[in-house]
């Protein structure tokens, strides 16, 4: 992504700890330089050590099948959705250990019916032979997967192997869904996903997406969500925005909390396109190719108590190597905010106890001038903001006037970052330029001819006039900081002095070593 995204945006209780015990996970996370693990957080940066470890440690599934469920048999093929069929609603079906298969055709997916539970014992796989599409689908709401490994099948792209149909209220809990194209879920309305491997999925490990933009009350907790984006889909159709661990669109209330991402092609977290009301805590988020978040058009988040660690050293480097100047942060908000019009449970976008080590640059706040609802340059074309309903309101003249001079606008304001830990060894990241930069920053607005934000205006706003603070945080190696436009490039007595006055109450340590 890197560049290629900046492009795109041109035109319940805490259950953690106990999802961590149930999937086998330890709370001592491994050294730094262990492949493929963890590392634990130096004291004192306020981020959850505990890690949802479960690709390597899977939860096991019942030995034995419960009382009254259905047996499914891996030697008979089809014999899951034969079953599924032939039962009633709210059925338990057990699959026994061993690789089960559907009829040989690309459409024979199992159609659940409501309220059925589908349990796997031990060593249960349900493998697609790189033939069928989809394992799951239809709109039969309130099924339940546990325990279940799903495998090789061939979804397109954007669409899902598991709930392909995004019905509501599903629970995947302790499965491994990987070597999958396209996404390995969908999502819908009170989904929750949690203590699964999503691995090596082609697409996404999951696509929270719904047609109609109707997800509610989506919970993400506690699963390894790693490897994904094989198909290096940003590549092969730049600028499509359409890679990552997890993307959301239009997800109204989302808890993502307690999960490990890491090491996949592409943004570890992306919500994209009017989402609203996410809280992001308690994630250890590492060694993806590009951003660790990224909220973009979306509004009203909480983003505390994270460990983000060797981020965008593929996307970020790349983009430097190519002499863009653009700081492409690794916890990056574009044209997202706070609202108080939009009901959540904060009316503003609040990032503060995270820890952010080594990563390739910090956080950003960008605008882009000409991103609009009507604009030809909003590259999500079909949508507004959530304060205007009918995007063709938004057309000269009244665009040039209150209220739609304002509402029109995806706007980044109301954001306070504080009590964070910004750490940063360039021997570590590997870098002498461009990768020790906070920002908030736009566009100089050019397009259409008609908009009303052209020149400085939103370039000037985001940076002094829409409430954007950094304040109270610890700084450790070699931070720069981006106002306005990428040009404009201040040391920290700048950035604390008139007019920007940013990082009151924080701490600097300059070295070449982050300490």
């Amino acid at each position: 992504m890197g560049i290629e995204c900046r492009c795109r945006a041109w035109r319940a209780a805490p259950l953690t700890l106990a999802l961590l015990a149930a999937a086998g996970c330890t709370g001592s996370p491994d050294t730094p330089d262990t492949p493929g693990k963890p590392a634990a957080a130096p004291s004192g940066s306020g981020a959850a050590p505990a890690v949802a470890r479960v690709c390597a440690q899977p939860g096991a599934g019942p030995a034995k099948a419960p009382a009254g469920a259905v047996t499914v048999d891996p030697d008979v093929v089809g014999d899951l959705a034969e079953k599924t069929r032939n039962s009633p609603a709210g059925t338990t079906f057990w699959l026994r250990p061993g690789t089960h298969r559907l009829d040989p055709e690309r459409y024979a997916q199992v159609m659940p019916k409501k309220g059925d539970r589908y349990l796997g014992a031990p060593g249960a796989v349900l493998d697609g032979g790189r033939k069928n599409a989809y394992a799951f689908s239809g709109t039969a709401p309130d099924v339940t997967i546990r325990y279940l490994t799903v495998q090789r099948f061939v979804a397109p792209t954007d669409e899902g192997v598991v709930n392909h149909d995004m019905a509501d209220g599903w629970v995947i809990e302790h499965s491994t869904i990987r070597d999958n194209d396209g996404a390995g879920l969908m999502a819908g309305a009170r989904q929750q996903v949690r203590a699964n491997c999503l691995r090596d999925n082609g697409q996404y490990g999951m696509n929270a997406y719904k047609t109609g933009n109707t997800i509610r009350d989506l919970v993400v907790e506690g699963n390894e969500i790693t490897g994904n984006n094989t198909g290096d889909w940003e590549r092969r159709k730049p600028g499509c925005g359409c890679t990552g661990g997890v993307k959301f669109w239009s997800v109204d209330g989302a808890e993502v909390r307690g999960n490990w991402v890491h090491d996949n092609r592409g943004a570890g977290l992306w919500a994209d396109t009017n989402n609203n009301d996410f809280r992001f805590e308690d994630n250890l988020i590492e060694k993806n190719d590009g951003a660790a978040l990224i909220y973009e058009i979306s509004y009203n988040a909480v983003i505390r108590n994270n460990t983000i660690r060797r981020n965008n050293w593929v996307e970020g480097r790349g983009s430097a190597e190519r002499g863009d100047d653009f700081p492409f942060g690794t916890v990056y908000l574009s044209e997202a905010g706070g609202e108080p019009r939009v009901a959540a449970r904060t009316d503003k976008i609040e990032i503060y106890r995270n820890l952010l080590e080594n990563n390739w640059n910090g956080i950003t706040l960008w605008e882009n001038a000409d991103r609009f609802c009507n604009s030809p340059a909003n590259t999500s074309s079909g949508d507004c903001t959530l304060l205007v309903k009918d995007k063709a309101r938004c057309a000269k003249p009244a665009i040039a006037r209150a209220p739609l001079y304002a509402d029109c606008r995806w706007k980044t304001q109301r954001v306070d970052i504080h009590d964070n830990r910004f750490v940063l060894d360039r021997s570590v990241v590997k870098c002498t330029d461009k990768c020790d930069r906070m920002a908030v920053l736009a566009n100089y607005g050019t397009y259409p001819d008609w908009s009303p934000y052209k020149g400085k205006r939103v370039a000037e706003a985001i940076t002094l006039e829409q409430h954007n603070r950094w304040h109270d945080n610890t700084y450790r190696g070699p931070w720069q900081f981006v106002v306005r436009d990428p040009g404009q490039v201040l040391d920290r007595w700048q950035w604390q002095g008139p007019p920007y006055r940013q990082d009151t109450g924080s701490t600097f340590a300059t070295g070449r070593a982050g300490g």
